[in-house]
C-alpha cells in the first residue's frame, strides 16, 4: 500500500489486512515458498512449515480464499438445498460438510421454505457459482431436473429421479416403510394405518411401501391411509381424526419423525397410551426421535452415509471426469424403540 493508503487506513481507524508478502517478509522467504506451506503442499521442510505457520498466526493472516479461487476460475463450492424445517436435513447438512472438507471443498446452503421455493433455492446456488448441486428431497419434476441437470452436476439426495442427467443417492423407501409393517404385524397388530406424506415422490414411495407390506401380511382389508404431510400439524391432524372416527387402530405408521411426533402429542393429550393402546412409528431417525421424550421407533436412512456417497458423486463429476449417471440405492434400518410393542 502506497503512503497514501495507508494514511486513508489510519485515517479510517482500520488495520490493513495482513498480505501473503507480509508472512513472507516476516520469514524472510519468497511468496512462492510461504504460499506452498499455507497451501498445504509438499515441498517445505518441517522447521520452514513451523516457521511460518507461526508467523502467520503472529500477523493474524489469513487466505483471501475468494480471490484464490477466482484465480483459478473454481469457486470449489457444492452448492446444497434445504428443507429449513427438517431435522433429517438438518442432519444431512452437517454431515456433507465433514464429507465435502475431507476432499477440499466447502458448502453454500440455500433454503426452502413454505414461502420460499426450490426454484428461488436453485438460482441462489447457482448465483453463488456453486460448481455442483447437491438437493436434499427436491420436489420439482424430473423434467425441470433432468433439465438443470444437462448444465451444472445434480445430486438428488433421498428421491428417485428417472433421470439420465442426474445422479441420485436414496434409500429405499418401500422396504423401510415395509420393515415398520412387518414390525408391528409381528407384535400382533393387524389394524394399522398409515399417515401420510403428500403427493411428491418420496411420499409416494412410502405410501406404496405401506400398501405392500400390508397385502404381504395378509392385513390387506385393514389398509387405511389418513392425508397428511411432513409436519407436526399432519400429526397432531391425523391423529384427532382417528379418534373422532370411533375406529381407533392399534397401530399408526407416519411418513416421517416429524409426523409421528405431532401424532404422539395429540394422542397424549387425548390420553391413549402409547405404546399402551396404540403403538406409533416414524421415518427418518432424526434428531428428534433419538430423545428420551419420545423414545421413537423408526427407520434409519444412514444420513452419514447419505452425505458422503452425494458428495463423492459431485467430487467424481467435477474433479474425476465421471460422464456416467448412476443411483445408489442404500439399505434402510429399521429401529425399534418405545413407542411400539405387541398388542395388549
Amino acid at each position: 500500500m502506497d503512503e497514501s493508503g495507508s494514511a486513508r487506513a489510519r485515517g479510517n481507524g482500520t488495520t490493513p489486512r495482513p498480505r501473503l508478502e507480509d508472512v513472507a517478509a516476516r520469514v524472510g522467504l519468497s511468496t512462492a515458498s510461504v504460499s506452498l506451506v499455507l497451501r498445504g503442499v509438499p515441498g517445505p521442510s518441517e522447521r520452514t512449515r513451523d516457521r511460518v505457520l507461526k508467523a502467520a498466526d503472529a500477523l493474524g493472516y489469513r487466505p483471501d480464499r475468494n480471490a484464490s479461487l477466482l484465480a483459478r476460475r473454481r469457486s470449489r463450492l457444492l452448492g446444497v438445498m434445504v428443507d429449513i424445517h427438517s431435522p433429517f436435513h438438518a442432519e444431512l447438512v452437517e454431515h456433507l460438510h465433514t464429507a465435502a472438507q475431507q476432499v477440499g471443498y466447502d458448502l453454500v446452503l440455500s433454503t426452502q421454505t413454505r414461502t420460499r421455493g426450490e426454484q428461488t433455492a436453485v438460482e441462489t446456488l447457482l448465483a453463488f457459482r456453486s460448481e455442483a448441486l447437491i438437493l436434499l428431497g427436491p420436489t420439482a419434476p424430473a423434467a425441470a431436473l433432468t433439465a438443470l441437470g444437462r448444465t451444472t452436476p445434480v445430486i438428488a439426495v433421498g428421491r428417485r429421479v428417472a433421470s439420465v442427467d442426474v445422479d441420485v443417492v436414496r434409500t429405499a423407501d418401500e422396504d423401510g416403510v415395509g420393515q415398520i409393517v412387518d414390525h408391528l404385524a409381528g407384535l400382533g397388530h393387524r389394524s394399522i394405518a398409515y399417515v401420510d406424506g403428500g403427493k411428491d415422490v418420496i411420499a409416494t414411495d412410502r405410501r406404496c411401501g405401506y400398501r405392500a407390506a400390508m397385502r404381504h401380511n395378509g392385513l390387506e382389508a385393514h389398509i387405511r391411509v389418513l392425508r397428511g404431510d411432513s409436519t407436526e400439524k399432519a400429526g397432531e391432524t391425523a391423529a384427532r381424526r382417528l379418534l373422532g372416527s370411533g375406529d381407533l387402530p392399534t397401530a399408526v405408521v407416519a411418513y416421517n419423525d416429524q409426523s409421528a411426533i405431532g401424532l404422539l402429542a395429540a394422542l397424549g393429550r387425548a390420553g391413549i397410551a402409547v405404546p399402551g393402546a396404540v403403538s406409533v412409528a416414524g421415518y427418518d431417525d432424526d434428531t428428534l426421535s433419538r430423545l428420551g421424550c419420545f423414545d421413537l421407533t423408526t427407520v434409519s436412512q444412514n444420513a452419514e452415509e447419505q452425505a458422503r456417497h452425494a458428495v463423492t458423486a459431485a467430487v467424481e463429476r467435477l474433479d474425476g471426469g465421471r460422464t456416467a449417471f448412476r443411483e445408489i440405492v442404500l439399505a434402510p434400518r429399521l429401529i425399534a424403540r418405545g413407542t411400539t410393542a405387541a398388542v395388549s
